[in-house]
């Protein structure tokens, strides 16, 4: 087989339908967009609309409610600060805040804060700070014989 022998299967490559080319393309004069009304025209896109019936997303139930200030914050599991320390990303006796977990690249960025997560088990002992951390994460890492603090995160500069 040579590079001028080669090309694609049959039927792999269709030719795009040039449209509005007069009427012997069999797409001429109105391009299959059926005569006068809205869709004929460009620039429409009727998203939703089910011919004056009530469209399905207004049909549904409203659910629920989404706070505009809600916090983000990154999450990090027991497990994987446990793996972090195994791999020596991480110096356990040290004591690990937030910077230190983004900067060895345990957790991708601090958003609003960083939170831990009892997900896995923590075998060493280590000092952490964070903005957030749940009971049993607590629990378990002073179960290993090591401390959570828990730092309040900075309010959003005002406007003034």
């Amino acid at each position: 087989m040579r590079l001028n022998e080669l090309s694609d299967n049959a039927g792999a490559n269709a030719k795009r339908t040039r449209v509005g080319r007069g009427a012997g393309s069999g797409k001429g004069k109105t391009a299959g967009r059926g005569v006068k009304g809205q869709k004929s025209r460009s620039g429409v896109a009727i998203k939703g609309f089910e011919g004056g019936q009530m469209p399905l997303h207004m049909r549904l139930p409203k659910r629920g409610f989404t706070p505009h200030n809600q916090s983000k914050y990154a999450e990090v599991s027991l497990a994987k600060l446990q793996t972090a320390i195994d791999a020596k990303k991480l110096d356990a006796k040290a004591a690990i805040d937030e910077d230190v977990l983004v900067s060895s690249g345990v957790v991708r960025r601090k958003r609003d804060g960083i939170r831990l997560l009892a997900n896995g088990t923590l075998k060493t002992k280590v000092s952490l700070t964070l903005t957030g951390a749940t009971k049993a994460a607590i629990a378990a890492v002073e179960k290993a014989g090591g401390t959570v603090t828990i730092v309040a995160k900075k309010a959003a500069p005002t406007k003034e």
